[in-house]
């Protein structure tokens, strides 16, 4: 990948295309391509095909998709298996038909066996039942999953998929209902803190873990990756590390500023109890997370103050 080279940031305005736009940008590359959901629909077949036949990209992001939470995962899992098949498929076959060098699939830790063992290696990928609450995005990537290696094997194109782990950072969701935990928590703890509430809910027992990394080192690890890595097997990227949901939310209360009590509704869903990945074959290549959950929440909070003046 040249410093020229034409690159395809598919999902170029989400959190971890926008974060892998910057991260190129930083390091020099001078053509980057981006294109809203507005200028191109990339679950339309006819409209991608033209995209690659007018531009000619020769690497590809694929980080567009329709993400959510728990709720989200689980009340609207017809547009979500189906938004993600469709852009997968489309966008991976246009990249075989137009000659595309290089692309990589954004994944998720997701698609992991509910009860895979921990910390979860890339081989468990398959071995066992999925979450309950998000099996249908689940198995949309793993279909991506599949199309890339499917490609590779078949017409020796060079795609490669990337699994990190619950990401968080600049320009998060924060839907009320239909974001992940950890921005959700964010802003909870906040509008808590300044409608001056005596407690704030969280979802389940709390005692769930859950690994997180911030999107601009996620970024990192993919820019890396695609100079690096061509291996038709999927590789995780993560910290390594993990944390209950209560101990988050003790952390994010702290960093807001929030002093009052924190309850549990456990009435609510906890999903997977615990998702710890395996980061052990990423850091046999030489790369490793920078920013700390602690300090990268701030980083997220401050972005989110910034957000809701605008």
């Amino acid at each position: 990948m040249q410093k020229q080279s034409k690159i395809f940031v598919a999902g170029h305005r989400g959190m971890v295309g926008s974060a892998i736009s910057r991260t190129l940008a930083i390091a020099g590359y001078t053509q980057i391509i981006g294109r809203t959901s507005a200028e191109l629909d990339l679950r339309n077949q006819v409209a991608v095909n033209s995209f690659f036949e007018n531009e000619k990209p020769e690497y590809v992001f694929l980080a567009a998709a329709r993400v959510g939470g728990i709720l989200a995962n689980s009340k609207f899992k017809g547009d979500f298996i189906y938004d993600n098949l469709m852009i997968e498929a489309n966008v991976i076959k246009a990249a075989h038909d137009h000659g595309v060098k290089k692309l990589m699939l954004l994944g998720s830790s997701c698609i992991y066996p509910k009860f895979a063992e921990q910390p979860i290696k890339e081989e468990s990928l398959l071995t066992g039942a999925l979450e309950e609450t998000n099996d249908a995005y689940a198995v949309a990537k793993i279909a991506g999953i599949k199309m890339c290696q499917s490609f590779r094997e078949q017409f020796n194109d060079n795609f490669i998929s990337v699994m990190p782990s619950n990401l968080y950072g600049f320009g998060d969701n924060y839907h009320p209902s239909n974001s992940h935990v950890l921005p959700a928590l964010i802003r909870r703890f906040h509008e808590a803190k300044m409608n001056n509430q005596s407690e704030v809910i969280i979802w389940g027992t709390g005692t769930p873990r859950r690994e997180f990394l911030f999107a601009d080192d996620l970024a990192e690890a993919c820019v890396f990756l695609m100079k690096e890595y061509n291996s038709p097997e999927i590789i995780n990227v993560g910290t390594g590390t993990d944390v209950s949901i209560q101990e988050l939310a003790t952390m994010v209360a702290d960093i807001v500023g929030y002093a009052g009590a924190i309850k549990n509704d456990l009435s609510k869903p906890d999903g997977t109890p615990r998702k710890l990945m395996d980061v052990s074959k990423i850091h046999s290549l030489g790369w490793k997370h920078k920013t700390n959950l602690k300090e990268g929440i701030k980083l997220s909070y401050q972005d989110f103050l910034q957000r809701a003046k605008a």
